[in-house]
């Protein structure tokens, strides 16, 4: 395989309508975002160059794009969404994305994760 690099992102935090009931969506709320990737294509020398690897300020905004195109009743259609999305937009190899919402009183969170090549 040669080089793999692995970048991550650990808890992006951004507002969205999530939830089952329509009361849930109704106002923004907050999630928590870790993303693990590697690019498809990873030279072994990079040069020092971000156009040969993955650059993980445009994925966090691309991330927060399509947090915000929608509400959703559910963070596994947020995560499958957001998969489905950065993988061929970023060239990426392979993706790991966990989501949590803090909705359960008493809970610190719940979460969904996934991982796609």
């Amino acid at each position: 395989m040669g080089t793999e690099r692995i970048i991550e992102i650990r808890g992006l935090e951004l507002k969205a309508r999530v939830g089952v009931p329509d009361g849930e969506r109704a106002d923004p709320q907050r999630l928590l975002f870790d993303l693990r990737f590697a690019a498809a294509d990873q030279p072994s020398d990079l040069g020092d160059e971000i156009g040969l690897t993955i650059d993980y300020h445009a994925v966090a905004l691309r991330v927060a794009a399509i947090v915000e195109e929608r509400p959703r009743k559910l963070i596994e259609t947020l995560a499958d969404d957001l998969t489905t999305s950065l993988l061929p937009e970023f060239g990426l190899r392979w993706i790991e994305i966990t989501v949590r919402k803090f909705i359960l009183p008493n809970a610190e969170w719940v979460a969904v994760s996934i991982r796609r090549q």
